[in-house]
This record gives C-alpha cells, structure tokens and sequence, in this order.
C-alpha cells in the first residue's frame, strides 16, 4: 500500500464534491482488492456481507469483530474505505461517540450512523435521540483531528416505518447535527430519490442499489445523487452461485454450477502479485 490514510480520507471527501460515483461494497480482503482492480475510486463495507462470510445473520456481530473487520480492509488497499458502522453499537450518546472514536483509529474514510434501534417492536430512535446520537458522532469525529466523512442513515425504509416525510426529516436534522453525507436506504422511485436530494439542500446523498434496476447510473447522477452503493448485493451475487452449485451438487448429484465459475487461473494470476 502506498497512500497514506490522510491522503485516502482528502480523497474521499474530494470524491463527494461533484458528479457521481460508485462505491461497491467488498466483505473481505479478496473482493476489495478485486473492486480496486477493476478501477473503483472507492469501497464501503457491508455489514450483512461481512456477517454472512462469518457464518452470522446480519447485525449479530460485536464491535470489536467490525474494527478488527475495519481495520482489515483498511490495510488491504490503497482506496479510501467507508464503514458500515450499523447504529454505532450503543444506545446512548456517551457509546456512540466511544464507537466513533474506535473506528475513526482504524483508519477508515468515513462512516455510517444508523437510526435504528434493534428492536423489531420500536425500530427507529425518536429524532430527538437520534440526533442526539449524530452530534455525538460528530463531535467525537473532530476530536480526533481526523478528516473522517460522517454518513447520517435515517432508516425509516429498512425499519419497516416507509414514510417518506419522516425520512426527509431526519436526514434535515442530521446534516445540521453534522452529517456530511446523507442515505436514506431503501428508497427507489425516482421521485422519492429527487425528493431526498432536493430536501439534502446540496449534501451528497448516497443512494442504495443492490437489486437488478431499471435505473442506471446516467440516470442516478441526473437525478442528483452523488454516491451509489450496493451493500449486500456484491456479497449476495456471490452466495447465489454458491447456493446453486452446492444445490444442484447435493440434490441432483450434477457439476452444471461450476460451468460459469472463475478460472483459477485468472484469480491467482490477480492476486500473486500481492504476496510479492
């Protein structure tokens, strides 16, 4: 690795100051590596992604295990990395700044704070929580002196709560609470996505894709979004080649799914140079 981690964070935030771009979403040392090879400007983890390479359901993993995830990708390329930081693995104010401050020193770009709480019967914080949650965020961000872009999520469409207004609102309050760069996962129309950017008054708006679209990127960018990323899509596509190979393997005895699988040769020949 050759760029500093001041020099990937002055990148990333140069990336967000004009016209769109994607930002793919690795879940291990080997996809990252493949994403920068393919001439992505860019990474952002993906916490189901991740989970699911570890044998868990999205959002059971601990703190410690995403920073030490972080910190992986980090030191795998040159790129900047944003993490998915879930919703800061703390309730209060107090733990999310703690949360922040740990995954600012891992060396990431930017992160993400979700306005979830976990719980299926109240699953979003109220506003007043929430916001509470990303000036805590913010304020422990510039403590530490380091260029790290904060992402504020409002969840409402992920949570089961699909008000858009809601939503709209949230990410208001978050950009002036000090979020950067403003998501709103699971919006799709093009007029719920001119909606948010018109309501982001100028902040980037990071825009979620991780099914097949009648949307493409010309498209995204007219509409104003300034970042495009896929979360577990990547990861998902992967998992469904396995699962029809490993099936059709086990239930009909057949080799059919190797038929579209990578060459080996293509793979090592991509990833020798690394052990170098």
């Amino acid at each position: 690795m050759t760029r500093s981690i001041a020099q990937k964070r002055a990148d990333f935030r140069a990336l967000h100051a004009q016209g769109c771009f994607v930002i793919p979403n690795p879940w291990d040392t080997g996809s990252a590596r493949y994403l920068e090879g393919l001439g992505f400007k860019a990474l952002a983890t993906t916490s189901s992604g991740f989970a699911w390479s570890r044998g868990h359901a999205d959002g059971a993993l601990s703190r410690d295990q995403i920073l030490d995830h972080l910190r992986e990708l980090v030191a795998a390329t040159d790129l900047p990395v944003n993490a998915d930081f879930e919703n800061g693995f703390a309730a209060d104010a107090q733990g999310v700044a703690e949360s922040v401050r740990l995954a600012v020193e891992t060396g990431v770009a930017g992160l993400s704070i979700e306005d979830s709480t976990g719980n299926a019967a109240d699953p979003l914080f109220s506003i007043d929580v929430a916001v509470e949650r990303m000036r805590a965020a913010r304020k422990a961000i510039d403590a530490s002196g380091a260029d790290v872009l904060l992402v504020g999520r409002a969840e409402n469409f992920f949570a089961g709560r699909p008000d858009l207004d809601d939503a709209i609102a949230r990410l208001k309050a978050y950009a002036n609470a000090g979020a950067d760069c403003l998501y709103a996962p699971g919006i799709k129309t093009r007029e719920q996505i001119a909606a948010v950017v018109a309501a982001a008054g100028g902040k980037p708006v990071n825009l979620l894709v991780g099914a097949a679209s009648e949307l493409t990127m010309k498209d995204i960018a007219e509409l104003g979004v300034r970042r495009v990323s896929v979360g577990g899509g990547l990861a998902r596509a992967a998992w469904g080649g396995f699962m029809r190979a490993a099936r059709t393997l086990s239930e009909e005895g057949r080799f059919d799914g190797f038929a579209d699988a990578a060459p080996g040769t293509e793979l090592n020949a991509f990833f020798r140079p690394f052990a170098q």
